[in-house]
């Protein structure tokens, strides 16, 4: 499995953090996540998605993770690949290592705002996508499909 994101620090304890993210495609157009936090050095541009809860499956976490992040329902996801990352998580104030698992779909009905707090969802063109999003294991599945 391909590995993004910082260097492994052999001194290091990781926590395993599994994880389900989306390519929502319509048209030429994917709506992404702007996410702002306040231990954020600046706002990041996201793949929709995020971690399995304890016990949750796969496929509806997913399904939340969207209408937290989004206010977007999708489509049946398909999935097209993982990648791992070795990265410090503020929010849980842990180094992980995640392993993150891309789907493909597409946006089917906006119920209304994101739930999950300082997240806005955006339309990208898919061309632009890449040099966008924060991280370059989700520019590289972006990319694949160009």
């Amino acid at each position: 499995m391909r590995r993004y994101g910082e260097r492994v620090d052999p001194a290091m304890r990781y926590t395993l953090r599994p994880g389900a993210y989306v390519i929502l495609q319509r048209g030429r157009n994917l709506l992404l996540t702007e996410q702002d936090g306040d231990r954020l050095e600046h706002p990041e541009m996201q793949l929709p998605g995020g971690g399995i809860d304890a016990g949750e499956h796969v496929i509806p976490a997913l399904h939340r993770e969207v209408m937290e992040e989004t206010g977007w329902t999708m489509d049946r996801p398909v999935r097209i690949g993982a990648f791992r990352r070795f990265v410090f998580m503020p929010d849980y104030d842990l180094w992980a290592e995640k392993i993150c698992t891309i789907y493909w779909s597409r946006p089917v009905r906006c119920l209304g705002l994101p739930t999950e707090e300082l997240h806005t969802p955006i339309w990208v063109p898919m061309e632009h996508a890449p040099a966008l999003l924060s991280n370059e294991g989700d520019a590289a599945f972006v990319a694949s499909l160009l």
